[in-house]
């Protein structure tokens, strides 16, 4: 099996310079800006055609240019920098992991997930959970952990938001064209397109498998958009989470079964399989079933499978989880089951939910029984977690249910601003001059305190201004397609001032999320924000799940309220939120506000991209900012809603927040126009948040943690594992 990058479409790229098509095949560009700024200083103007995507712009960019770069001097040198960083980076043995576990434990992780956000030039991700399973595969290839990952390929892989004149969301599917993308086929020993069969599955669904370089780290796509397949199959991979029950059982299928049997393929060997929630699991039953196969004791094969297992959920709402029905699963896996050496009654067993026997297959309980290793994503979330699945080990007490956590953590190089990167250059690199591999050292971030009040301000201040003008011009390209009429030009943000306080919401518009909350006393919110004296205005951005309706009401309410003139422009909500402008508004808002109803949110990651860009968090006391919120980085407060809809006490402490602190600290400034109070406070953000709330310390909790353990035990099978007990099947 080979990938091989199609060299002979790049023939007008000189010799000299041809290393740029190597670079464009590995995302490690995508969190270098220096690498990136090698593609734009070749031709801006196709970077931003292109979206920032460097296969397309290097395709379409005439023979001129390159023939330009490689006779400029001051881009050679540049060139020849990078490049030696690239090969030094990809060098074997150079990495944190090889240096801290010299052979002392055979790793390699297969880490599945159904969704990889990693850069917009590869739209494969719905929202959050995408983002995070990217940041892992990341932080994993900084470290040198051995990892393979394994997602789809979505046909149409990304939704595109356009907002109506009166508010409703429309739903844009955009189409990859993959063959101007980062993205490689996978060849068998025929030559052409790799293309497996998804094991005991009839009829048969067969998969085509493409290839991601995400730095060292290789991540393979699975494709059911192929002629192989029957035409109800071929839609598998069409998008993420069908809405379909079915289809989401066969979609899971595919990529749990499927997954595991292209590693199979492949040739890959790794010694555990780490699940990013339980979308994957079915991959569970495929490595027992294998390992029943080559003759090994069902108890054996099942201990084992369990021992060489980590789950993640990330998912405190019950109604969250996915549950099929006994009909359905019996259409797909009656005769599988046998292969396992169960009955199906105990089958079905390993997916039963104590709370609700006999209701269905619930992938979260499949996970945790067939899992030995088990977290939540924040210390708040794993209590929950282990308070809701408690009844799976009725014998222990709840503090002692071996249900764990990891807090999430987002990848720094990805999320900073390469200008705050800089203004960091000039202050820390003469003290810790390897800062960038070395930015979970919570003392390397005190020395953001050398650097001016002012020098911090205006970085801010020119990052906020930046958000207005991507605002601006967004909204310009769509004034001119005459997609909407002149009256909607207030709602999505040209008449928002720079100078104003801004407090940024955006993610996914779900009802527990309560986007619409500061709208609860319209009254207090237009004096709030027309005060003549501390203006305060909110940017919206974010989609409704297709599939919701009651988060489509929420947004277009919240649209038809920026409208309204009584709040005079300063509501806007801009449509199409994407990884991209997530990255303007976590680097450009004053203020990143988060309303969960409590205990609803596991972790949320996006305050953690603003507070380490000096963004100040106000949030309820959910998720990752209990941990976070340390009295003098933002402001945190105990909601008191029970359930969505339960609006009016938290909104009132909003209110109150925003109007005695929040204003009067943003507009306390000195003569030179500096909030120094404020920027005190920007400094505290960035470093209470940027070195524990990363990827980097993510991923080493899961390497002190799980990974050494569940590799020693594939290494030792039957092997006990101390403190952990097994959860109790139903009986």
């Amino acid at each position: 099996m080979k990938t091989e990058i199609p060299y002979d479409r790049f023939v007008h790229v000189p010799e000299r310079i041809f290393g740029l098509v190597d670079l464009a095949y590995n995302l490690w560009w995508s969190w270098h800006s220096s690498a990136s700024t090698l593609f734009k200083m070749l031709n801006r103007a196709e970077w931003k055609m292109s979206s920032h995507n460097p296969v397309r712009m290097l395709l379409d960019t005439p023979p001129r240019y390159f023939e330009r770069a490689a006779a400029n001097p001051e881009y050679l040198r540049r060139y020849d920098i990078i490049m030696h960083r690239f090969h030094e980076y990809m060098a074997p043995g150079t990495s944190w992991f090889a240096q801290h576990y010299p052979e002392r434990v055979p790793l390699t992780i297969a880490y599945l997930s159904s969704e990889f956000g990693l850069h917009h030039s590869l739209p494969l991700y719905a929202g959050g959970l995408g983002i995070l399973a990217g940041d892992h595969i990341k932080a994993s290839s900084d470290l040198g952990v051995p990892t393979v990952a394994v997602g789809f390929m979505y046909a149409e892989g990304y939704l595109h938001q356009h907002i109506e004149a009166d508010g409703w969301q429309k739903n844009v599917a955009e189409i990859l064209d993959r063959d101007a993308a980062p993205i490689l086929r996978v060849a068998g020993d025929d030559g052409k397109q790799l293309v497996v069969q998804v094991p005991l599955i009839d009829p048969p669904i067969y998969v085509a498998v493409w290839k991601v370089q995400v730095g060292r780290v290789p991540l393979y796509l699975l494709d059911t958009h192929i002629d192989e397949n029957r035409p109800e199959n071929r839609n598998i991979s069409h998008r993420l989470y069908l809405k379909e029950l079915e289809c989401r059982l066969r979609q899971e299928l595919v990529l749990g079964i499927g997954g595991r049997k292209v590693l199979h393929t492949l040739g890959v060997d790794y010694s555990a399989m780490h699940l990013n929630e339980g979308h994957s699991a079915f991959a569970l039953l495929e490595r027992l079933r294998e390992r029943l196969v080559a003759g090994m004791p069902p108890d054996e094969a099942r201990e084992q499978v369990r021992g060489t297992s980590v789950f993640t959920t990330h998912t405190p709402v019950a109604a969250a989880h996915d549950v099929f029905p006994e009909d359905l699963m019996a259409k797909y896996f009656r005769s599988y089951c046998s292969s396992l050496d169960l009955t199906w009654d105990e089958f079905m067993a390993l997916g039963d939910d104590p709370h609700s026997p006999g209701a269905g297959f619930n992938m979260t309980a499949f996970a945790l029984r067939m899992t030995r290793f088990h977290n939540g994503v924040s210390r708040k979330h794993g209590e929950v977690a282990r308070e809701m699945w408690r009844p799976l080990w009725p014998d222990l007490p709840v503090e002692e249910i071996p249900i764990d956590h990891i807090t999430n953590g987002v990848h720094m190089p990805s999320w900073l601003n390469h200008r705050i990167e800089t203004l960091f250059d000039r202050y820390a690199d003469p003290v810790y001059p390897n800062w960038r591999e070395d930015y979970d050292n919570p003392a390397i971030w005190e020395m953001i305190d050398e650097i001016p009040d002012e020098d911090l301000w205006r970085e801010h201040q020119w990052l906020k201004m930046k958000l207005f003008a991507r605002i601006r011009e967004r909204k310009r390209r769509k004034w001119a397609r005459h997609r909407d009429e002149p009256s909607n030009l207030a709602a999505e943000g040209l008449m928002l001032d720079t100078s104003a306080l801004t407090i940024g919401f955006a993610r996914r518009f779900a009802e527990y999320k309560r986007a619409d909350i500061i709208f609860e006393d319209l009254d207090r919110l237009e004096k709030i924000v027309n005060n003549r004296w501390r203006p305060v205005q909110f940017i919206f951005a974010g989609k409704a799940h297709p599939a919701d309706e009651q988060g489509k009401r929420i947004l277009q309410k919240i649209y038809q309220y920026s409208q309204d003139p009584r709040f005079g422009g300063r509501i806007a909500f801009v449509e199409d939120y994407s990884e991209q402008l997530a990255r303007y508004m976590v680097h450009g808002v004053d203020v990143w506000m988060n309303t969960p109803v409590p205990l609803m949110e596991a972790s949320g990651t996006s305050g953690m991209k603003a507070g380490m860009n000096g963004v100040l968090n106000l949030s309820v006391l959910d998720g990752w900012w209990v941990e976070g919120y340390n009295g003098r980085n933002g402001w945190g407060f105990e909601g008191h809603a029970t359930a969505p809809g339960d609006n009016r006490a938290d909104a009132e402490t909003i209110y109150d927040l925003i109007e005695n602190e929040v204003a009067p600290l943003y507009y306390s400034r000195t003569m030179n126009d500096v909030p120094l109070k404020w920027v005190r406070m920007m400094r505290e953000s960035m470093k209470s948040i940027a070195p524990q709330y990363c990827s980097l310390r993510m991923l080493k909790d899961y390497v002190t943690m799980y990974y050494p353990s569940v590799c020693r035990y594939a290494a030792e099978p039957g092997r006990q594992v101390a403190g952990l007990e097994e959860p109790c099947l139903p009986r």
